[in-house]
């Protein structure tokens, strides 16, 4: 029997001994690993290694449980034991593990009563991966998931409850849209007041509030806002259509696990005994629905862990609500607060001009990136002439750093909205530079993939409306849209779904012309329902690609464009087998549906392709890159022009611009311009003021200067930091010239009456501001010629094709292969190779 003095000795002794298990981890990530019971926030910074800290404390709770976080000593401790473990502490032994080991265990977490959500699919398999290269195979019972696929697995088991079947199917956001679209049609309202996507804008916001259709109808309907109230009949309707069709919704799926954890006592207690331990990552980004769960879900043992920061909740526009991590320890008294601030990822000068921009927040808890690497290049701010200049400058970098020895894929470029990306497309284009949009199609969101999965989802679910009409005469089958539409009248007028009246037509007159055809259908569903039951998944998809007449009509057709879609046909088959290797569950066709319908953007970035990377500023959350552009970075674009006066946006906008400038590890560009052609209209905007938020010594500046000219004129030309650094602050004033259908003035608010920005101004007017430069001879280089490129190296020059005032090279390199570059840029790059 120990006496209080020796269980203090011990219970020190027993930290210490699980400590060393953990030395790899910096202090305040040790001491995150080793706080495992009670309610905990990680302030995590931007690559302060979060993901590491939750592995090893998802691995301390398995191995050790309670034990670096307990004053209690087991019964069965003698003073010998103590001896041991303090001699461990002293001078550790590998023969002494074991022993160690089992002194310091208190009570070890199972692996199923664990649960750690995260947001992206990607981020789920990488924590799932590190735990079993960690745990081994018993990692896989722990729930390592996306909100979406943690809810889905609580819904399948009690969904039932709440009104619907388990075999339920999931619409993605264009489903949910053309729900929208049919009932407006239906309700007779144009879609232009009534925007599909601003509807469903509205729905979300109700679901989130946790009001179902009828709730957001009364309450619409006292307020007594005509505008609302039709929404709101659309919400109810589109509710009864989705129940109808056994269908939910992304929102619904997080709304309805809430509703049973809420409304039904014994399901709440099973999963909050179940889970010991809820872990969630991304706190920041979470919305009212997900704090519900999350509080659900932690509400028996209260063992919460929130990792988060709150300097990137850039979700705002989603729901996502900063007041969940900024008041967690409000609603957790006695919570825990860890700030992990010492950052893995970038320079010295790139984490201080973003601790110098987010400093300008008020919404926030406050905490300092520091990192022990050097103080690398300052960040890059490059002042462009327009939206080509900029492109081209990214481009030429690009192939510099190629050039140097760097992959392309160490190359990302952020932007704020998409249709930015277009000007830098073709400068990569003209260049050579391989890339990848992500955030472009997707290669599930392609017509003939979307008609498979349509397939797919009617054997799994025939009431499922949407994919039933999609497929019904896809490929052709003599069901016309006047029979379907007649079909849809009938099931609408009877509470039918769809499938019960064509799976029945000779009992209704109107279908009796297309009653042979719809039976033959409703045939080969049912024969293709009772084929799944029997093949495995694989074996089924090509059965079902061939007995649909789906293949068949794609090779018939025999084009190269329906030659491509029929390898996307087949490629479904990559993605079943990937399902079937990884699921933990049994597999399932409805597992594989559900697999699809919760896949992201972000979750086909290939992080080993070699190309260059081009996405918005929200894609890149989560991933970082060698060299990061930032471009656009411009009043009105970013911060964007609805931020402007308004407090709570500027903020978020400045927490998305800290995030972007934290993607970088080594190199970080910044560029702006004089004028950008932007939907069709010119204008001329002065510089975002996160660049004048940055201190003058971690920036180096290039390009055009803000007073007119370049800024290699004008060196020692009275052109001091300050007097730039005051620049980016000004407010701009634009002279609108109407007659040439754009706007222009000075880049830094000067007067129109002549000023040095005034006269420098047709340096820097587009092709579409006025009249069109003499044209440059072109290079001459010709068939036959050897090159040297300086990012592809030695090549021989094999056609060149006239183009307008360019012309197309085609060079076959030693290195790379054949590329086809155009001839003015790639000219600055190239020259003759006499050797």
């Amino acid at each position: 029997m120990l006496t209080r003095e020796e269980e203090l000795r011990f219970c020190k002794a027993r930290r210490a001994a699980i400590e060393l298990d953990f030395q790899n981890l910096n202090p305040e990530q040790r001491r995150a690993a080793l706080c495992t019971e009670g309610p905990l926030l990680l302030l995590a910074g931007a690559g302060s290694g979060k993901t590491t800290v939750l592995i090893h404390r998802i691995a301390n709770l398995m191995k050790y449980g309670r034990g670096s976080d307990s004053d209690e000593v087991p019964a069965w401790v003698q003073r010998a034991d103590l001896d041991v473990l303090e001699q461990y502490v002293r001078a550790p032994r590998p023969e002494q593990k074991q022993e160690q080991e089992r002194l310091c265990r208190l009570d070890p977490a199972v692996p199923w009563s664990i649960i750690a959500i995260t947001f992206t699919n990607k981020a789920a398999g990488e924590l799932k991966e590190r735990l079993e290269r960690l745990l081994g195979p018993q990692a896989n019972d722990i729930w390592a998931s996306t909100f979406h696929s943690a809810c889905v697995r609580i819904l399948r088991r009690d969904i039932e409850r709440l009104g619907f079947r388990s075999g339920f199917t999931i619409y993605d956001s264009a489903d949910s849209e053309r729900v929208v679209k049919d009932i407006l049609k239906e309700f007779g309202l144009d879609d232009k007041t009534f925007p599909p996507k601003s509807v469903l804008g509205y729905i979300s916001r109700a679901k989130d509030a946790m009001k179902l259709g009828a709730d957001y109808l009364r309450e619409c309907e006292k307020s007594g806002d005509f505008r609302l109230v039709k929404i709101a009949r659309i919400y109810a309707e589109y509710e009864r259509r989705l129940r109808d069709a056994n269908a939910l919704d992304f929102d619904d799926i997080i709304l309805h696990t809430v509703r049973l954890l809420k409304q039904f006592d014994d399901v709440r207690a099973y999963y909050q005994k179940k889970f010991r331990y809820v872990l969630i990552d991304e706190y920041q980004d979470t919305n009212h629905l997900q704090y519900q769960l999350a509080s659900a879900l932690a509400g028996g043992y209260e063992n919460i862990c929130v990792v988060g920061d709150d300097d990137q909740s850039i979700y705002r526009f989603r729901g996502a609500t900063i007041e969940n991590i900024l008041s967690f320890e409000h609603q957790y008294k006695g919570a825990r607060v860890i700030r992990l601030e010492q950052n893995y990822r970038s320079t010295k000068n790139i984490l201080e001009a973003s601790n110098a921009v987010i400093r300008n927040n008020q919404g926030r808890k406050g905490k300092e990136l520091w990192t022990e690497h050097g103080a690398g290049d300052k960040v890059m701010c490059y002042t462009a002439m327009n939206e080509h200049d900029e492109a081209q400058y990214v481009a030429a970098q690009i192939l510099t750093g190629f050039s140097g020895g760097r992959a392309w894929k160490d190359h990302a470029v952020l932007y704020r909205m998409n249709a930015q990306s277009n000007q830098l497309e073709q400068a990569f284009k003209r260049n050579g530079i391989p890339y990848r949009i992500i955030g472009g199609i997707r290669f599930f969101d392609r017509a003939e993939v979307k008609d498979m999965l349509a397939y797919l989802c009617v054997v799994n679910n025939p009431d499922d409306d949407l994919r039933l009409g999609r497929i019904i005469n896809n490929p052709p089958r003599g069901i016309g849209a006047t029979t379907v539409e007649r079909a849809q009248t009938i099931a609408q007028q009877e509470g039918r779904s769809l499938w019960q009246v064509v799976s029945r037509p000779g009992d209704y007159p109107e279908l009796q012309k297309a009653a042979a055809k719809l039976a033959q259908f409703a045939e080969l569903i049912g024969a293709l329902r009772r084929r799944c039951a029997e093949l495995p998944l694989p074996d089924f998809y090509e059965e079902l690609a061939a007995r649909t007449g789906y293949a068949a009509m794609l090779e018939q057709k025999n084009t190269i464009e329906d030659r491509t879609r029929l390898e996307n046909v087949h490629e479904v088959l990559s993605s079943i087998q990937n399902y079937l290797e990884n699921t933990q569950e049994e597999p399932s066709l409805a597992g594989f549906l559900d697999e699809i319908a919760l896949y992201t953007d972000l979750d086909s970035h290939d992080a080993g392709e070699d190309c260059v990377v081009m996405m918005t500023m929200h894609s890149a959350k989560g991933l970082e890159f060698p060299v990061v552009f930032v471009v656009g970075v411009e009043e009105g674009i970013f911060p964007g022009i609805r931020a402007i006066g308004e407090a709570e946006e500027m903020e978020e906008e400045r927490r998305l611009c800290y995030v972007a400038m934290t993607r970088a590890k080594e190199k970080l560009y910044m560029t702006c311009a004089s004028q950008r052609m932007l939907f069709g209209r010119t204008n001329a905007n002065r510089p975002s003021r996160f660049l004048g938020e940055i201190p003058p010594e971690y920036l180096e500046r290039s390009g055009r200067s803000l007073y007119g000219g370049h800024r290699e004129e004008e060196q020692g030309g009275g052109q001091t930091p300050e007097r730039e650094q005051r620049a980016f602050q000004r407010p701009a004033r634009v002279r609108r010239t109407y007659d040439r259908g754009y706007s222009m003035g000075s880049p830094y608010g000067g007067s129109s009456g002549g000023g040095a920005a005034e006269r420098s101004a047709p340096d820097w007017k587009s092709p579409a501001a006025g009249a069109a430069a003499p044209k440059a001879a072109l290079p001459g280089f010709r068939k036959g010629d050897t090159v040297f490129h300086r990012a592809f190296g030695k090549g021989l020059v094999t056609g060149l094709t006239p183009m307008g005032g360019d012309a197309l090279i085609e060079i076959a390199f030693d290195s790379v292969g054949t590329k086809k570059l155009m001839l003015k840029s790639a000219a600055q790059y190239m020259s003759r190779d006499e050797g």
